[in-house]
């Protein structure tokens, strides 16, 4: 494939900054799209070109179809960069860029197609030998059939949304009286999120720690791991702090997790960075939970602690070269993120607003994306995250010290931010002993 010149992001906000950086240290041009309500932004001036694509709404700008390829097509571009969100899993978006030769940075839409319905992903993953949780074969077609099942898996077990993602179009059913309504509470919820009611059933496993591996394969069937994430602090399933690696895993079991996620990928012929997400019990037993086609929000954890700019390597695999070899690939230290986003720091409601004072911190081994400065105006209309603080350190207690001195350096003023719950954490005795799980923060009272 020819060497790729010039790359539209399609996106907003700080993977926008972020992948500016790396594609002008590798001597190619950019542009970023924006939105009237993101005509503000700061990287609109680091990118070589700026395009306005339509209004503040998603559905008339990030989600445009047809403006983001006339906006591609009017620069000059032979690639388009998704980033995370918005239409970077689309698979009309990626089979559109194809039929106006426009190389798309990711999978192909057939892998796509493949690993977007989680009853089916679940599927192919047992073909490729990868454990999941016991469930459902496929998806369910009625209330009935649900209910039959369940009782096959035993109860307690998730409903979950085949299309779903973000913690919608779930519920946890603990005894079959409850079945009926909170199957259909699920489905209903889904069909309004996604457009798609479609169910499938799994086991509920108990106190679980959530695990992903990063995974990059290109177009020759090579493909890599670039270790693994703890991404168990979430809350109402989105999460909050990701770190990595993950301590609670065993050498072996490490080892048997990244080896699991490599072989996948290549079953898949998947092209591009992608992201095995798992479910692991307090055995160390470890289930298939989903793959997420893209670039994760938290890909600097895996950076730092490797070297690797993902972003570079997503492009150098999309001009046809091939990943680097798994044992050139070395891991050291350990390495923490914060998502700051403009909420209330205890009851996590958006604060949307100007941004009066924004002062990030520095020295070594500190890392901050964002595309916030001082008197920008947080718009009301997207995803509340407006950066991400990123630390590295020898070791796990080492860089909760070097987070706990970033973050009381970070000054924001005009919103509120969950910077201070970020200060508690790092405080707290639980996180500090890696004595948690996915469920942790619904009961957290600090």
């Amino acid at each position: 494939m020819a060497e790729i010149k010039k790359i539209l992001i399609a996106n907003r906000g700080e993977i926008v900054q972020r992948a500016i950086r790396t594609i002008r240290e590798m001597g190619k041009k950019s542009v970023a799209i924006y939105s009237a309500g993101d005509k503000e932004a700061s990287y609109l001036k680091h990118a070589d070109e700026a395009v306005c694509i339509g209004g503040a709404k998603s559905v008339d700008s990030y989600l445009n179809i047809p403006a983001i390829i006339t906006a591609a097509e009017m620069t000059g571009c032979d690639a388009i960069f998704p980033g995370y969100g918005f239409l970077s899993e689309n698979q009309d978006f990626v089979e559109i860029c194809r039929l106006h030769n426009i190389k798309f940075i990711g999978p192909s839409v057939e892998v796509m197609e493949k690993m977007a319905d989680k009853s089916k992903a679940k599927d192919e993953m047992v073909r490729a030998g990868v454990p999941v949780v016991p469930g459902s074969e496929g998806s369910i077609h009625s209330v009935e059939e649900g209910r039959k099942i369940a009782r096959e898996i035993g109860y307690p077990i998730m409903a979950k949304a085949a299309a779903g993602g973000g913690g919608r179009g779930m519920r946890l059913i603990n005894e079959e009286s409850e079945f009926d309504h909170l199957f259909m509470a699920a489905s209903s919820e889904a069909l309004a999120a996604f457009g798609d009611g479609t169910m499938y059933l799994e086991r509920f496993i108990n106190n679980p720690r959530h695990i992903e591996v990063q995974v990059v394969g290109d177009s020759h069937g090579n493909a890599i791991h670039i270790g693994e994430r703890d991404c168990s602090l979430q809350r109402r399933h989105q999460k909050v702090l990701e770190e990595s690696p993950a301590i609670l895993l065993s050498e072996e079991t490490r080892k048997n997790l990244h080896e699991v996620a490599v072989k996948a990928t290549k079953y898949l012929n998947y092209e591009g960075a992608g992201t095995f997400e798992f479910l692991a019990d307090d055995q160390q037993n470890f289930y298939f939970m989903e793959m997420n086609t893209r670039l994760q929000v938290e890909h600097p954890v895996s950076e730092m602690v490797s070297g690797i700019d993902i972003i570079e390597l997503m492009i150098k695999v999309a001009e046809g070269e091939e990943v680097p070899p798994q044992e050139s690939i070395t891991f050291k230290g350990h390495a923490i993120e914060c998502r700051i986003t403009a909420e209330d720091p205890v009851s996590f409601l958006p604060c949307p607003g100007k941004v009066k004072q924004w002062m990030v911190p520095g020295g070594r081994n500190v890392r901050v994306d964002s595309h916030v400065y001082t008197n920008y105006v947080v718009p009301p209309y997207y995803d509340s995250m407006i950066g991400k603080l990123i630390v590295w350190g020898r070791d796990r207690d080492k860089a909760i010290n070097i987070m706990k001195r970033a973050l009381n350096e970070f000054e924001v003023e005009g919103i509120k931010t969950t910077i201070p719950f970020h200060m508690k954490m790092m405080n707290n005795e639980d996180f500090k002993n890696n004595n948690y799980d996915t469920k942790y923060l619904e009961n957290y009272k600090g």
